[in-house]
């Protein structure tokens, strides 16, 4: 496409069952969306990426899809979808859906005619295998982990077995079939047809599976059981996903005006190149775990600084990325790779940096702006999460106590992104005037939008002067990246260079104070502060050698 807005965009990621109540039914919907897409033009944002609203049994919050051309009611109608487009795109904020197109609900209508019989014209929509010795296919286990842990579930009607890498309710589908790509193709034009700017592709890494379905050698984790083992690599990258992706694309994102960002499970640089390069006609950027939760459950300056020139180095030979460190499926980065405890604010506003003033396009996802922490739930019953509840259960059943399980696993959980927004001090946070669908994080009283908005030095305000560089600072979108020293434990240090100027970008990346003198290359020249996270520090670089913690600065080369 010739028109790339999205490498100068911001996103903002919405899970709408969480974001805004408007009915007092307990559950975010489309219209409470509508309600707030002011604040979010206020921030800057010029993009939102819905997580799933399709009609859904909600196995797993929306992304078991029972039908992909329907609004689920919980959220609203495909009215009220229309209306909050149009109304997206009079504030200048384009729209982008999550699409997941691995599996499905067992309740779409394509997997109820699949399995009626084994010729029924939508039987081969799904992945469907005889039984093996009078058992599963194979060994591979469920990422989920439900029942006995297969991947595998036994249909009665035919007596087969169908595939499912996540719940036993979201059997996979088969992109060997061209009858189902040209459905779905049609899908994602019809939504487009709509004026929506483009998709997100859940797992998309996932859609081949290794050919034969052979048996994994992998050695069986803590959490697998009954001998079926999860094993990734056997339905991630696989040879042939490529077939399919560009395929995609020939059909419907080349000769359309959209945006897709691929979900990169198993996507390192080296790969990543592959996908988002213009010439492979696949994808416009993918997104990484190598710096969230699901990929890392800490974070050190070196990994940082080796993540990012990895990432830019795929961005100079012309892919892209996404820069983000949390979303729905991943625990509050302030509260993963932050001091939630003694230096909230400060470090919430590092790390925004940090994802704002490298190369790729930031991904911000809800409540991230005001420095939502994780949740501390007190019984299992509390979580929503399906692979918290699996993981749960396969450490019960391993002989870990209730309470050594929830405190291995509450720290990481999904739940931890999923608890409503937190709007003002009133009850539930002002999300809902009924009982949310999932607890309200207790710390709402002091962490709230409207508390932020009070004050100039908040989250939000910072959110929204990062975001407002971006627009300003032509080195934020397209310039080089260049880490200064390289060997330091705690600082990250790096300047972003394009023909029009030079930004200094410094994070103390830790909750004590650190001694560190700039480089000389730094010292020869004369600097501007144009962003700070603490106003009462030095503005100056000259003769600057102390950083308190979380102390992030960013500077313009002024000579």
């Amino acid at each position: 496409m010739a028109d790339k807005w999205w490498k100068e965009a911001v996103v903002y990621e919405i899970y709408c069952k969480s974001f805004c109540d408007s009915d007092g039914d307990g559950i975010g919907d489309i219209k409470g969306v509508m309600s707030k897409l002011p604040v979010l033009k206020d921030l800057g944002i010029n993009c939102i990426w819905f997580a799933p609203i399709y009609t859904s049994p909600q196995v797993d919050n929306g992304y078991d899809v029972a039908d992909y051309m329907d609004i689920d009611p919980a959220y609203g109608t495909l009215e009220d979808f229309k209306e909050m487009l149009d109304m997206a795109h009079s504030l200048g904020i384009r729209v982008i859906m999550d699409m997941v197109l691995n599996h499905t609900s067992d309740e779409h209508r394509w997997f109820k005619e699949s399995r009626k019989s084994k010729d029924n014209p939508y039987r081969n929509y799904y992945i469907w295998q005889p039984p093996k010795d009078g058992k599963e296919p194979n060994n591979w286990g469920s990422y989920f982990r439900e029942g006995n842990g297969s991947a595998w579930e036994y249909d009665e009607t035919t007596g087969e077995y169908y595939f499912h890498q996540y719940a036993v309710k979201m059997p996979d589908l088969n992109w060997e079939c061209e009858e189902l790509r040209k459905e779905v193709y049609d899908m994602l034009h019809w939504w487009l047809d709509m004026g929506v700017d483009g998709f997100r592709l859940d797992v998309f890494t996932r859609l081949k599976k290794t050919e034969g379905f052979p048996d994994t050698t992998k050695e069986p984790g803590p959490l697998d059981r009954n001998g079926f083992v999860v094993d990734y690599s056997m339905s991630t990258n696989v040879e042939g996903i490529h077939e399919i992706i560009h395929d995609m694309n020939k059909n419907v994102f080349g000769v359309r005006d959209c945006m897709t960002v691929g979900e990169g499970a198993s996507v390192g640089h080296n790969i990543a190149l592959q996908y988002t390069h213009p010439d492979r006609e696949e994808l416009d950027m993918v997104y990484h775990f190598q710096l969230s939760h699901r990929g890392i459950l800490s974070m050190t300056a070196k990994h940082f600084r080796d993540v990012q020139t990895n990432w830019a180095d795929v961005i100079a030979k012309g892919g892209w990325a996404v820069q983000y460190m949390s979303n729905h499926d991943s625990a509050r980065q302030v509260s993963c790779y932050g001091d939630a405890v003694s230096f909230r604010t400060r470090s919430a506003k590092a790390l925004a940096a940090l994802i704002h003033t490298t190369p790729g396009t930031p991904f911000v996802y809800q409540g991230e702006e005001i420095g939502m922490t994780n949740v501390k739930y007190d019984s299992i019953d509390d979580y929503n999460c399906c692979y918290t509840k699996g993981d749960y259960h396969s450490m019960i059943q391993k002989g870990i106590s209730p309470k050594e399980a929830l405190k291995t696993l509450a720290p990481k959980s999904r739940d931890n992104a999923r608890t409503p927004y937190q709007w003002d001090d009133s009850k539930n946070a002002g999300f809902s005037i009924g009982t949310p669908w999932i607890k309200v994080n207790p710390e709402y009283k002091e962490i709230n939008l409207k508390n932020d908005l009070k004050s100039k030095e908040s989250v939000f305000n910072f959110y929204k002067k990062l975001i407002g560089m971006r627009k300003e600072y032509p080195a934020i979108v397209e310039g080089s990246l260049e880490f200064l020293l390289k060997d330091h434990p705690d600082v990250i240090m790096y300047l972003r260079k394009c023909e029009k100027e030079t930004l200094l970008v410094v994070v103390n990346f830790a909750s004590k104070h650190t001694l560190v003198e700039f480089p000389e290359e730094i010292k020869n020249k004369k600097w501007k502060r144009v962003l700070t996270n603490i106003e009462e520090s030095k503005p100056s670089t000259e003769d600057r050698d102390q950083w308190a913690p979380w102390e992030t600065e960013i500077y313009k080369l002024i000579k």
